[in-house]
């Protein structure tokens, strides 16, 4: 029997296994695919382009000290700063400068006074003073199991010149009310609201705040680019549990879990048991709940925590695209436009009306475009003389309410809602629809069938407010155990704090199964208050 057997290799999984082997256990990652890293993972999509199946830029996890801890700068991984990490171009047709968001504060107002006026320039400067260290405070609490210990002593002796109650006010107001608190210009309003709803909600819903403000941290640190693709993140992982003496099976699907005497049997689609005293899984948490049923585990419980997971109606989706050129915005140094995040929107009420027409079963109005352009930072991961471009595009429902569907009689949909998302960009970027070469179109069905995000969200199961923290992904489940599965934890974007690259749920899940084994006081109570909320 060994001590972990580790349910899927997406990046939060792979962090638990590299801390579980790092203390001495005898660790098995399982994974249905036959490339490790699930969403951070990079295959060879074009000829000569490594490209990436989910995420791109890598934000959190370069501000947790997860890579540090894990020395995986030994292991092969090594990142490029993405400096300007965004730009927000002139809206079409007009001959206004583009708004350039550097590491340096100091060029970043100056950009913004150039195209929005000296007072919202100075109001960002002050924006980034006062919520800096509260957008660091939320990293913190990111950093600890979603107990209420944890989040209050992450916050505690924070600042607050009105006292606690206006501190949590703020915290707890819309993404676009703090910003209409801020600043004037919509053009600026709109680039940084668009930043804030990559974690999927719109910025019009209560909490969203510390996810616009989450930008603030940018000029302390960047978002990241893993040299040779986001999948380099999850190679480095897997290559230092095998050094630590773990193993990392791929193509062998997981089945079933269940208990047997003091510890857990796995079986896989060939037919293997794994025999664990410990089990962590890192798969949507609805594919962990199946895998429970399969094993035996009390199905009309597991039915009614299903009832309580919101996944939503889907997030977006991809257009991966190999170029001749990078696109060239009108009046702007394509250094500064290709090196980070490129936010094609001007305007929130497009926002608005692109998840409204989600929420309704439709498709956008117009889609809001996010297009990434990393050959410019890391020019290996495109053949010679080309580029590479992703564009993301939100939102997207999973099920379309016209009858049409992602699949089956109706695959054009997709590549036709391709050409609408290239046709957007090039709106922004006059030329970039002739500079397209070859593109793979990702739908919300694409995302579910290759990457197993169930309903095509990106993030698991919606990041709303009832959803974080101590609420992730429902409160009998919060605590990243599950109620009568002794020495079972959850990771993965579907727990604290949710989706994007950050390992935190990894490291998490991994400082909770260390506890466990060695009996913990706090470890003990906390199982038997999980069993409590589950009753």
């Amino acid at each position: 029997m060994i001590d972990a057997a580790v349910i899927g290799s997406g990046h939060n999984a792979l962090v638990s296994a590299a801390y579980l082997t790092e203390a001495g256990w005898s660790v098995r990652v399982l994974e249905r695919d036959t490339v490790v890293g699930g969403a951070a993972s990079t295959v060879e999509r074009f000829p000569g382009h490594k490209v990436d199946r989910g995420s791109s830029a890598h934000i959190m996890v370069r501000q947790t000290g997860i890579i540090e801890e894990l020395r995986l700068a030994e292991h092969g991984l090594r990142y490029l700063d993405c400096d300007p990490w965004a730009f927000a171009p002139p809206p079409p047709g007009t001959d206004e400068p583009g708004i350039v968001f550097s590491v340096d504060l100091d060029a970043t107002c100056a950009s913004i006074e150039a195209a929005c006026g000296r007072r919202d320039a100075d109001a960002y400067r002050r924006f980034v003073t006062v919520w800096g260290p509260r957008s660091a405070r939320v990293m913190r609490s990111f950093g600890a199991p979603p107990t209420g210990r944890a989040f209050f002593s992450s916050f505690w002796g924070m600042d607050a010149k009105d006292g606690p109650a206006a501190l949590s006010r703020e915290f707890l107001a819309s993404g676009d009310a703090l910003l209409d608190r801020w600043f004037d210009s919509e053009r600026l309003k709109a680039a940084l609201a668009w930043f804030g709803a990559q974690s999927g909600p719109p910025m019009s819903e209560p909490g969203t705040a510390p996810m616009v403000a989450f930008n603030t941290l940018m000029h302390t640190t960047p978002p990241g680019r893993a040299v040779g693709g986001s999948g380099a993140l999850s190679v480095a992982l897997a290559t230092k549990i095998e050094a630590d003496g773990g193993t990392v099976t791929l193509g062998d699907a997981v089945t079933s879990v269940s208990r047997r005497g003091e510890g857990w049997s796995v079986r896989t689609a060939s037919g293997e048991e794994v025999r664990a005293r410990t089990v962590i899984a890192g798969c949507h948490v609805l594919t962990t709940l199946d895998l429970l049923d399969a094993g035996g585990f009390d199905t009309a419980t597991t039915a009614s925590w299903r009832r309580q997971i919101d996944v939503g109606p889907g997030i977006g989706m991809v257009v991966r695209a190999s170029t001749s050129a990078l696109p060239q915005y009108p009046n702007t140094d394509v250094a500064d436009s290709s090196h980070g995040l490129q936010l094609l929107v001007h305007d929130r009420a497009q926002l608005r009306r692109a998840h409204g027409a989600a929420s309704a079963g439709d498709l956008p109005p117009a889609p809001v475009v996010l297009a990434m352009s990393f050959s410019a930072v890391d020019p290996s991961i495109a053949a010679p003389g080309e580029h590479q471009v992703s564009l993301w595009s939100q939102w997207h429902p999973y099920r379309l309410a016209d009858g049409r569907s992602w699949r089956g009689g109706s695959p054009e949909v997709a590549e036709l809602e391709g050409d609408r998302i290239v046709a957007e960009v090039d709106r922004y970027a006059p030329g970039f629809a002739d500079s397209v070469l070859r593109r793979h179109t990702q739908s919300p069905w694409d995302l579910e069938q290759e990457l197993g995000l169930i309903g095509g969200n990106v993030m698991h199961v919606e990041m709303s407010l009832h959803q974080m923290m101590m609420w992730r992904p429902m409160p009998a489940l919060a605590g990243m155990t599950v109620p009568g599965a002794p020495s079972f934890f959850l990771t993965g974007a579907s727990t604290h704090p949710g989706g994007g690259v950050s390992g935190a749920s990894g490291r998490s899940a991994a400082r909770l199964a260390l506890a466990d084994r060695a009996g913990s006081p706090v470890r003990r109570l906390a199982s038997r208050l999980g069993a409590m909320v589950g009753r």
